[in-house]
């Protein structure tokens, strides 16, 4: 496993990445979607009916807004101060609640529930699955949703992947994503206690681009 910086290091990179947002933030509509690719894949659909969801890794917090119009009682959780007072200025009116905090440290500790949790681009590509998974299986309602999507791993590169941010010069800010194959992730979630799972690549909408590892996984 990687000796991953300390929490200081790992917030002050979300809030660089927070501060490079903000105009998506104020600028955007509420939209939600899986891909990297606008209009393509699957909508909502992949989270039943819930009525209550949390995201977890929620960033600009479009797709929390989204949901919140449709009646859902969202709660998105970020680590980043910056990113958490932007989108709670922006989509706070909507009746989303954001939450900063360390993911882990949240799940954790929290006692609420919900009907679905998921991840798009977010905490579930940024987090220790054997860690994260089960503190999800935890606090997921009977019969709850946890749905994510990300990018699929580089064939033959499996494991923690060390990232830096804004390329390779400049102050060495880094995080890790966890990248592992298809089958991987579904022992990673049958393990962390859900009694059913399925992870899948999505193409893209073009020929030989990059598609999207989409997971889902049901509680009993």
């Amino acid at each position: 496993m990687p000796a991953r910086h300390n929490l200081d290091s790992e917030r002050e990179l979300w809030d660089t990445y927070a501060e490079s947002t903000r105009k998506d933030v104020f600028e955007s509509d509420p939209s939600f979607r899986w891909t990297q690719y606008a209009g393509h894949g699957p909508g909502p659909e992949l989270l039943g009916t819930p009525e209550s969801v949390l995201e977890v890794g929620c960033g600009t917090g479009r797709a929390l807004a989204y949901l919140a119009q449709q009646g859902i009682k969202a709660t998105g959780v970020d680590m980043s101060p910056v990113m958490v007072a932007n989108t709670t200025e922006r989509w706070g009116p909507t009746g989303v609640r954001f939450v900063c905090a360390e993911v882990l440290s949240y799940l954790a500790e929290t006692t609420e529930t919900y009907d679905a949790v998921y991840s798009m681009f977010g905490a579930v590509w940024f987090t220790d699955p054997a860690k994260l998974l089960p503190l999800i299986a935890a606090r997921l309602n009977p019969g709850g949703v946890l749905a994510f999507s990300h990018p699929p791993a580089i064939p033959g590169a499996y494991g923690p992947q060390g990232m830096y941010k804004g390329g390779f010069a400049g102050k060495a800010m880094y995080t890790y994503r966890y990248s592992y194959t298809l089958r991987k992730w579904e022992s990673l979630l049958l393990k962390a206690g859900f009694p059913t799972a399925e992870v899948y690549e999505l193409d893209a909408p073009t020929q030989g681009h990059i598609g999207t590892l989409i997971g889902r996984a049901v509680m009993a």
